[in-house]
């Protein structure tokens, strides 16, 4: 299996010309971050978790031309405003995209995309194949997902195990059953979205305290804004087994 990271950064951190602050006019590669994203493949299937507005140009960064799934962890404008693009697959597969997400992230999905639900679509408009988000385990292919459930404020969101991979993004709190779940995973990706606390995302050290206990041989952090420093300098501060991720990253397990 080999894991792909399409996106470290956050809406709150992206490098914009007018900004001044030492990462957003860094040359270091690794401190220019597209929002948050992951690929997942093996030889028989694909999946992205997440598809935010960055989605079109990470798809064509990794030349993925096929597509099982997306697994939306949560509806925010961030993680799921690239669906749209999607039709792209349509196009090339020649049917829906299988979407996989709780109920309250479909109705944000049909109101987002509403264009793409009517009964007579105009020709070209994305196709979605809705698949509510289990609870329990379940398959896509050779993937066998588990569905990680954490809290990002008072929003309940999804992170997702395949395998000895897990993935959790904005969230704040994880509750003792999930880190259940998650201990034994070999690599981790969390969010640290900066040193200062923060009223819904992890920061720095909360995000190495849940690392602390779930012990997996590797973890990287993701949803990155600039707030958290130079990826150089943060990166000599982590504990040997924790890294900063950085956009195009990949490990295989």
């Amino acid at each position: 299996m080999k894991i792909v990271v399409l996106g470290s950064g956050t809406s709150q951190g992206i490098p914009v010309i007018a900004c001044t602050c030492r990462v957003c006019q860094s040359d270091n590669i690794n401190d220019k971050r597209l929002r948050s994203s992951v690929l997942v493949e093996t030889f028989q299937t694909r999946v992205v978790i997440d598809a935010g507005p960055d989605f079109r140009q990470q798809m064509l960064r990794e030349k993925v031309s096929n597509l099982d799934a997306i697994l939306i962890t949560h509806c925010h404008k961030d993680h799921i405003a690239g669906l749209d693009d999607v039709r792209s697959f349509n196009y090339l597969q020649g049917k829906p995209m299988d979407i996989y997400a709780s109920e309250r992230d479909q109705l944000a999905i049909r109101q987002e995309f509403a264009y793409a639900f009517h009964e007579n679509p105009y020709p070209g408009v994305p196709e979605f194949n809705m698949i509510t988000l289990p609870e329990e385990p379940f398959m896509i292919n050779d993937f066998k997902i588990i569905p990680l459930e954490a809290m990002h404020m008072r929003m309940k969101v999804f992170g997702f195990r395949i395998g000895d991979f897990s993935y959790i993004t904005d969230a704040n709190f994880i509750p003792e059953a999930t880190i259940g779940l998650l201990r034994g995973t070999k690599i981790m990706v969390l969010n640290a979205l900066r040193k200062e606390p923060h009223i819904s995302h992890f920061n720095l050290t909360q995000a190495l305290e849940i690392i602390r206990l779930v012990c997996p041989e590797k973890a990287y952090l993701t949803h990155i804004s600039h707030m958290m420093g130079l990826h150089e300098e943060v990166m000599q501060e982590l504990p040997e087994n924790v890294f900063l991720a950085y956009d195009g990253l990949s490990f295989s397990l």
